[in-house]
């Protein structure tokens, strides 16, 4: 029987399994990380994190980071897990530094830690072409498709490293997210699927948020969808440079100066255990 070391974290909720591949090898299946991920029959997590050596091909960069959903599909970006995997290579003494560089399949991110136990993170500048999410549809600020009772829906739609669609609403606590989220799963416009937002606006500097994340459905936080959040609704005018989103676990503190910018997202990561899993093999 071999044995898999991990740490339970979560950033407002967005709950991870977290492995340091540093320290042991890990090349895991779709089965195993389905497993993993399993809240009744594995550990339970919206995410699988994956730490490793950084990339020989990437100079200046600290660490790899590999992100694993729950269905075992791998994404490029995850900004709460950032914020988690920053914390852990504190803890564990991986690194001395507060300022650190970790390269994903798609972005390549700063993290900073701060005195007071947060975390800010460059999440890279929103890309708003529809290739790059990508998007079947010609560029445009807003965007319709039909919602699974046949409405016309209206959203927005940005790559922060992966896609995401954002839909305005009076009230978050009444909004179609298990509906309409997994529905575009399987839109054909949506060729690699997208994690969609859903964003109640309280004034230019606060907004409510809820996300049904692809391969995990609706998570009680989405870093990277705060982002796209904030970015969506500063380019619509319905947000200022700097504002603070609201999600099911917390708040999020945003900056965004504007296209071609990057976003900065800072908020807290806390672990909640750790343990050693037996695998069978």
């Amino acid at each position: 029987m071999q044995g898999l070391e991990f740490t339970k974290m979560h950033g407002l909720g967005n709950d991870f399994v977290v492995v340091d591949a540093t320290r042991q090898s890990f090349d895991p299946d779709s089965a195993l990380l389905t497993h993993l991920a399993d809240r009744r029959f594995g550990i339970g997590c919206d995410q699988i994190l994956v730490i490793d050596p950084p990339p020989r091909s990437a100079p200046g960069v600290d660490f790899g980071y590999r992100i694993y959903n729950a269905d075992g599909s791998e994404v490029g970006q995850c900004g709460n897990g950032a914020r988690c995997l920053a914390c852990y290579v504190r803890d564990h003494g991986l690194s001395r530094k507060s300022h650190l560089v970790v390269r994903t399949r798609t972005s390549q991110l700063e993290l900073y830690l701060l005195d007071d136990g947060r975390v800010r993170v460059n999440m890279g500048a929103p890309r708003f072409d529809p290739q790059a999410l990508p998007l079947r549809a010609p560029r445009a600020e807003r965007y319709t498709l039909a919602g699974p009772g046949g409405e016309k829906v209206e959203f927005g739609a940005v790559s922060m490293g992966n896609p995401h669609a954002v839909i305005e609403v009076a009230d978050v606590a009444t909004a179609p997210v298990a509906t309409v989220g997994e529905a575009w799963q399987h839109d054909a416009m949506f060729p690699e699927r997208v994690n969609v937002g859903f964003i109640q606006f309280e004034d230019r500097g606060h907004a409510r948020l809820r996300v049904y994340e692809r391969g995990a459905g609706e998570t009680l936080a989405c870093g990277s969808g705060a982002c796209a959040a904030a970015a969506v609704g500063r380019l619509w005018g319905r947000l200022d440079a700097v504002s603070t989103i609201t999600v099911k676990g917390g708040e999020l503190q945003l900056e965004w100066s504007g296209e071609g910018e990057p976003v900065w997202m800072t908020g807290p990561a806390a672990t909640v255990y750790e343990g050693r899993l037996i695998l069978p093999g």
